[in-house]
């Protein structure tokens, strides 16, 4: 960890230096500090005295290590937010999209919808291009009271719903690789969260007001709940999907991957209550949207592709924004550039199903990078979302047939008469012979 957090503080020193936006400027300050100390503190707990290594072998200090992730969680995270509530930083972006949540909140109290109709959609904060499950996180600044302030913040919420369900995203596949060392697997599951935490990919996030922790979160937990418990990953995806469309593309690959390891019943079962889940629950959290789909159709499905009146402030120049920009023409060519891209994925989704979590993590990290180059309206912000499934695998060791897969070995005739007729096998050459068929078959 001890490059990872030096790579962190030269893009947050980077960004500190040459941002022109002042919360990212106090992010990257901060930041840098905080990896550069946890850095240092790792490389001096990794060189241990020889009695030390005699008494414990293999393993660093835990109290140095947790210190570590400490100093970087408050350099990256707590001391931005409260310099920033302290010093009142101004920001051109980013704070926007806190500004939508909350007024979605505020919206949603009063009249059961977070969208406005279109004859009120008078300037850009005024539409809401979240799904309806997002403007939850804005009740607690419209209640009021003791929720005033930097206490019914959005990005507070925000970012302590996404904590949790990032810490359940590292429990469930740490207690599953190693069920009967509870203990450890918490300790592991705390290290991870709080490297996570701390790292760009959500620290800058939650300091800029990103909207995108609690999401990002889901889909990795769903893609740990989906090889022993289909259903609470089916459950989970539809939570992810009533807050942000970005999440959909989670279900056709969580379903491929059920397809090919389980049946294709089973895939279908998988889709549909993951369907239902966030069909419900954007009928739960918005029952006036129903009696009004124009207002939803307005903010959350034409304004994201930029077909409303006032246009996305989402506007980096990537491929699909710079096409679509273009003229006319150009954008409908920009459109079916993304329509094909799409098409093209789910044909490889079906010809070559991922059979185990970590391609299906690659898949998805794959299809949403996709969707953010080529989208006619994007921010660079969003590839937050493919870097965090990577990471979310190479912090747990989800590899290929992992060891919490469902995959089973199965012997062929011939290979059943031959097998010998003696005592069980030990698990660990169980575990080893259904390792081997898993990598035969992904051959």
């Amino acid at each position: 960890m001890t490059a990872c957090y030096l790579a962190f503080a030269a893009f947050a020193a980077a960004l500190g230096r040459f941002s022109g936006q002042p919360i990212e400027r106090c992010w990257g300050d901060w930041a840098a500090a905080g990896y550069t100390a946890a850095a240092v503190i790792i490389a001096v707990a990794r060189r241990q005295r020889p009695w030390q290594e005699r008494r414990r072998p293999g393993r660093t200090p835990a109290v140095m290590i947790a210190a570590a992730h400490a100093i970087a969680v408050a350099c990256a995270v707590a001391a931005p937010l409260a310099w920033q509530a302290w010093a009142g930083l101004p920001s051109r972006a980013g704070e926007g999209s806190l500004t939508v949540v909350a007024n979605a909140g505020s919206q949603l109290l009063r009249h059961g919808t977070p969208y406005l109709p279109a004859a009120s959609l008078s300037h850009v904060l005024a539409y809401d291009p979240y799904e309806p499950l997002m403007a939850v996180f804005g009740l607690p600044a419209a209640a009021g009271g003791a929720l005033a302030g930097w206490a019914g913040d959005p990005r507070l919420w925000l970012a302590l719903a996404g904590t949790a369900v990032c810490y359940l995203a590292f429990r469930v596949p740490h207690a599953q690789t190693r069920p009967r060392a509870g203990g450890d697997a918490r300790r592991r599951a705390l290290r991870d969260t709080a490297f996570a935490l701390a790292s760009p990919v959500i620290s800058l996030q939650v300091a800029t007001g990103g909207t995108d922790v609690p999401v990002s979160a889901l889909l990795c937990l769903s893609l740990a709940l989906a090889g022993n418990a289909p259903r609470k990953a089916a459950v989970t995806t539809g939570i992810a999907c009533a807050l942000k469309a970005t999440a959909w593309p989670a279900i056709p690959v969580l379903a491929a991957l059920l397809a090919a390891r389980e049946t294709p019943r089973q895939a279908a079962r998988f889709a549909a209550i993951a369907t239902l889940t966030a069909a419900g629950a954007m009928a739960a959290s918005a029952p006036a949207a129903l009696r009004a789909p124009g207002a939803a159709l307005q903010n959350a499905v034409l304004f994201p592709l930029g077909l409303a009146r006032h246009r996305t402030p989402a506007a980096s120049p990537l491929p699909g924004h710079l096409l679509a920009t273009a003229g006319p023409a150009a954008r409908w060519g920009a459109f079916a550039l993304l329509a094909t891209a799409m098409l093209t994925f789910g044909w490889w989704l079906a010809v070559r199903p991922p059979r185990d979590t970590r391609t299906a993590a690659v898949r998805l990290a794959a299809a949403l990078a996709a969707l953010f180059t080529l989208a006619p309206a994007s921010r660079w912000g969003y590839y937050a979302y493919p870097l965090a499934l990577l990471g979310w695998c190479a912090l747990t060791g989800t590899r290929r047939a992992g060891p919490y897969s469902s995959e089973r070995t199965v012997l062929t005739p011939a290979e059943s008469a031959s097998a010998p007729s003696g005592p069980a096998v030990s698990p660990s050459s169980s575990s080893a012979s259904s390792s081997a068929s898993s990598s035969g078959a992904d051959a």
